[in-house]
C-alpha cells in the first residue's frame, strides 16, 4: 500500500459507501468530468464505469505511474486523459476546452483556491468536492450566520450551494484530524464574456473579478463595520446614503448584509466610478 505524502496533504478515502454516495451525487449527463487528485483511482474507476469521459490531474508522480498502469486501457481508448502535473499550473482561464463537471477530494490547504478557480471558469458547470467541514460551511452559509463571508456571497451569486453530508476521519487512510464534508455547487448559469448571463449579475468575467475584489475589501476586517471597510472604495457619504436607503444602521457588520444588498452596493459604487472616469476622459 502506498503511503500518503504530507507535502501533498494526502488522505486516501477507503470507505466504499462514501465513494458510492459521492458518485451518486454527480449529475447524470454526458458532460465530461475533470477530476483533481485522483489518488489511487477509486473514484476514477467508478466514473469510468458510469461511461464518463474523465480528465484526471495528479501532482504526485508516483501515483501517476500507478494510474498509468492500472488505467492503461482507458487511457489508450481516450476515455481517460491523465495529466501528471500541478492542476494550478495547467489551469489558466479554462481547465478544459468544453463544458465539464468538476469532482475532487481536495487537500485542505488548497481547497478554497481550487473552488474559486472553478467558480471563475466559465466552462465548469458544477463542482462536487470533499473539503474540510469548516470550508464547506463557509461556502454554504447564509446572511447573518457566523460563517457568512465573501466566499458564500460569491458562490451563491451564481450557483446553488449545499453541503450534502459529512465524512468522518475514520473513512480515510491515514485519518485526518478534522471532519470532512461533501460540498456541491451547481451553477445556475455560466457567465460568458461579451454576453449577459441569465442571472443578469455579471456581464463579463471582468465584472465577476471586480465583484471579488469588492467583496475582499468588504470583509477585509470582519469585526469592523462595513462602512469603515469600504471607505477605500467610495466616499463615506455615498456609503451612508446607501445604508439609509436600505434601512441599515451605520454600525452594520459585513456578515449582516444579504447577498442582494452586496450586489446593489457593488453596482452603486461601480456606477459612480464609471461616471467619474467618463468625466475625466
Amino acid at each position: 500500500m502506498i503511503k500518503a505524502k504530507k507535502r501533498y496533504g494526502q488522505n486516501f478515502l477507503k470507505d466504499e459507501s462514501v465513494k458510492s454516495k459521492i458518485i451518486q451525487a454527480m449529475p447524470n449527463d454526458a458532460m465530461p468530468v475533470a477530476e483533481i487528485g485522483p489518488g489511487l483511482g477509486d473514484l476514477t474507476q467508478k466514473l469510468l464505469e458510469r461511461k464518463k469521459r474523465v480528465s484526471a490531474f495528479e501532482i504526485d508522480l508516483e501515483l501517476c505511474d500507478i494510474l498509468k498502469r492500472n488505467f492503461s486501457e482507458a487511457i489508450a481508448s481516450g476515455e481517460l486523459t491523465l495529466v501528471c502535473r500541478d492542476v494550478l499550473e495547467q489551469w489558466q482561464d479554462l481547465l478544459l476546452p468544453g463544458k465539464y463537471h468538476l469532482i475532487a477530494n481536495l487537500p485542505y490547504y488548497i481547497a478554497t483556491t481550487i473552488i474559486l478557480k472553478a467558480l471563475e471558469d466559465t466552462n465548469c458547470a458544477s463542482i462536487l468536492v470533499m473539503v474540510q467541514k469548516e470550508v464547506a460551511l463557509k461556502f454554504a452559509s447564509s446572511s447573518g450566520d457566523r460563517n457568512f463571508s465573501s466566499l458564500a456571497i460569491l458562490a451563491n451569486s451564481i450557483a446553488k450551494v449545499e453541503v450534502l453530508f459529512d465524512v468522518e476521519p475514520d473513512a480515510f487512510e491515514p485519518p485526518p484530524k478534522v471532519t470532512s464534508s461533501i460540498l456541491r455547487i451547481q451553477k445556475r448559469t455560466a457567465f460568458v464574456k461579451g454576453k449577459e448571463n441569465e442571472s443578469g449579475l455579471f456581464d463579463s468575467p471582468e465584472s465577476f473579478e471586480a465583484f471579488q475584489r469588492f467583496l475582499r475589501q468588504a470583509f477585509s476586517a470582519p469585526r469592523k463595520t462595513l462602512l469603515k471597510n469600504l471607505q477605500p472604495l467610495a466616499p463615506k457619504e455615498t456609503l451612508v446614503a446607501f445604508l439609509q436607503a436600505q434601512d441599515l444602521p451605520q454600525s452594520v457588520r459585513p456578515h449582516q448584509l444579504s447577498i442582494e444588498h452586496y450586489h446593489l452596493l457593488f453596482n452603486k459604487i461601480e456606477y459612480r466610478n464609471r461616471k467619474i472616469n467618463n468625466k475625466e476622459s
